[in-house]
């Protein structure tokens, strides 16, 4: 019998990184917001050493910007790191729809189209928080079926800079998601890989146009000198 791996549990720190990097890439702390060590530790009910080791972290990430004597920011949005995740994030997803259009078997198109009705309930529900897990899952699968889900841990370790972006983009990208996400899904269902590479390339490219329409209304979210 073979004994199960114990994971390892959460530690303050983890826990408080968590809870601010969601904050952060949902966009419940927008960029230019302060953040204090001494309050951040007062509300959540912990000393200030996990929140100061939690702020080091986002930093090195570029989700804050650490001050010393002054207060720490949420950093504002990194073009040049959003265009790095796609870089990285196209080059899994060529390979992975590849794969699954090769290889996907019935039952793994059963789960997807199940995914897209999901999806189309979310959209019509306006519920972007739901529609943005759904949108993840669709593409792990997509991963998973190809036989390479380890290539969505490297993507999920790469996109948040991506999804700060289509978060704040779902209000207005929403459908067209949808639509491409069935594009994308019926070309793997037919077999037809050079099809599915294309719609791929095309869903992920379409946050350089999400990018210039948010930078619009909330020029003040964006790195200014990268834009």
């Amino acid at each position: 019998m073979v004994a199960s791996i114990e994971q390892p549990r959460q530690t303050v720190t983890d826990l408080i990184y968590d809870r601010l990097y969601r904050q952060v890439i949902e966009n419940e702390l927008p960029p230019g917001t302060k953040l204090s060590e001494a309050e951040v530790a007062r509300t959540l009910g912990v000393s200030r050493q996990p929140v100061r080791d939690a702020f080091y972290r986002l930093s090195q990430q570029g989700f804050l910007l650490v001050r010393p004597q002054r207060a720490t920011l949420v950093a504002p949005i990194a073009v040049e790191a959003v265009m790095q995740a796609l870089f990285i994030r196209t080059a899994l997803e060529v390979a992975t729809v590849t794969a699954a259009a090769e290889q996907g078997t019935d039952e793994d198109f059963d789960r997807l189209d199940a995914l897209l009705e999901e999806q189309a309930r979310a959209v019509q529900a306006d519920d972007r928080m739901g529609f943005h897990r759904l949108d993840d899952e669709l593409h792990r699968q997509i991963c998973a079926l190809a036989g390479h889900e380890y290539a969505w841990t490297l993507i999920r370790e790469h996109k948040a800079h991506m999804d700060r972006i289509r978060l704040l983009s779902l209000s207005f990208t929403a459908h067209d998601a949808l639509a491409e996400h069935r594009a994308i899904v019926g070309a793997i269902k037919a077999r037809d890989a050079d099809a599915a590479v294309s719609a791929m390339r095309h869903h992920l490219s379409r946050i350089a146009g999400s990018i210039a329409r948010i930078h619009q209304t909330n020029p003040g979210f964006f790195d200014q000198e990268q834009i």
